[in-house]
């Protein structure tokens, strides 16, 4: 984390980015009880009782370093009164929201384990409970962040249903769908979910990590976390050739992609191995009616944090031309130790048209804030 984000001065605000929207905030809970409220008595027992139970192969093992509560943190957001980062939003307004200015925070809640429960009922319950914890505990009070709809993509009724049930309500802008899963997201057993996203005019994020039961790579379990980070990108590269592949873009003409923390300069050449691929393959996929790269172009956007950063700083600004400015959406990360702060995230300088659309007209956009 860069010093700089401790300071609670910005000089010269006007080359600071501020008014941003940030695409990428990850509140918390102080404890699991705070999900008790938003839980029936039967699943309120449930959770006391039984707990959850991941389809996680490794179940008994504990997370790496990295990735823990405690140690993915920045050491300044543990708030004094008590409780993990993410879970004070006094700390969040002062180092985030009100530091910046900025004009709408993105809730991306990595907690309550919904997506990846055994028990898909409880699954179900927890998604509910998580949403009406975010627009409890964050956006009623704070309107300018924006919840994530969670939802139990292995039980299609209960998915639907929050889907549907959050509809046209300010408070909730996307649905989020983690991007490692049971089978992958182009299947046509999850199509009615996707379609209903589309319909309700909540574009899906797919933010990195899920736990599917399967090993985190291609491979099998990595030893290392240092082999386990790149494999969140495969994850992400898997999920477009899905999409794309299974004609999900033909089936749902207004479906729209955010994928967020996974990078995105491997996205051009992805798109080009699968164009080259789809002209000798074609009768294999009489569904796919433009190359793979226009639907990509259409259909998906990336957010920044983390970015690549190329030996050649120039070779960023190439990447960003091909992907197209106006796919790609600003984030910091927040509350976590390497989050990015808005002043110094590119090591290039962005053309001027290039920083009003990444840092925030195509998240207005896209998220339809105005």
């Amino acid at each position: 984390m860069n010093a700089a984000l401790r300071n609670p001065r910005i000089e010269r605000p006007g080359e600071a980015h501020l008014g941003f929207v940030d695409c990428d905030v990850h509140p918390f809970y102080r404890t699991p009880a705070d999900f008790d409220p938003f839980l029936s008595a039967r699943w309120r027992e449930h959770r006391q009782s039984i707990g959850g139970r991941s389809r996680q192969g490794l179940a008994r093992t504990s997370l790496y370093p990295r990735m823990s509560p405690g140690n993915g943190m920045r050491g300044d957001a543990w708030p004094k009164t008590g409780g993990p980062p993410g879970s004070d939003l006094t700390l969040m307004r002062e180092q985030l929201l009100d530091l910046f200015d900025v004009k709408a925070g993105l809730l991306a809640p990595l907690v309550g384990g919904a997506a990846a429960e055994r028990n898909v009922e409880f699954g179900a319950a927890m998604a509910r409970a998580v949403n009406e914890w975010q627009a409890a505990v964050f956006c009623d009070p704070e309107p300018r962040l924006k919840a994530s709809v969670q939802i139990t993509l292995e039980h299609e009724e209960s998915a639907l249903a929050e889907i549907a049930a959050r509809a046209g309500d300010a408070r909730f802008a996307q649905v989020n769908i983690p991007p490692r899963g049971i089978e992958p997201l182009g299947r046509h057993r999850y199509r009615k979910i996707l379609a209903a996203c589309a319909a309700n005019g909540f574009p899906i994020s797919l933010h990195l990590g899920g736990t599917s039961g399967h090993a985190s790579t291609g491979g099998g379990w990595p030893s290392f976390y240092h082999e386990e980070h790149p494999s969140y990108v495969q994850s992400m590269q898997t999920l477009v050739t899905s999409l794309v592949c299974e004609g999900v873009f033909e089936e749902i003409p207004d479906l729209k992609v955010v994928m967020v923390e996974g990078g995105f300069a491997w996205l051009p050449s992805l798109a080009w191995r699968l164009d080259t691929h789809w002209k000798r393959l074609k009768a294999e996929v009489p569904h796919l009616r433009r190359a793979p790269s226009e639907y990509i172009r259409e259909h998906f956007w990336v957010s920044t944090q983390p970015m690549e950063e190329p030996e050649r700083p120039d070779d960023m600004l190439r990447t960003i031309e091909w992907i197209g400015p106006d796919r790609i959406l600003f984030s910091t990360d927040y509350p976590h130790w390497d989050q990015d702060d808005p002043r110094y995230a590119f090591k290039v300088r962005l053309p001027e048209d290039w920083a009003r659309m990444i840092y925030r007209e195509n998240a207005i956009a896209l998220y339809r804030l105005d």
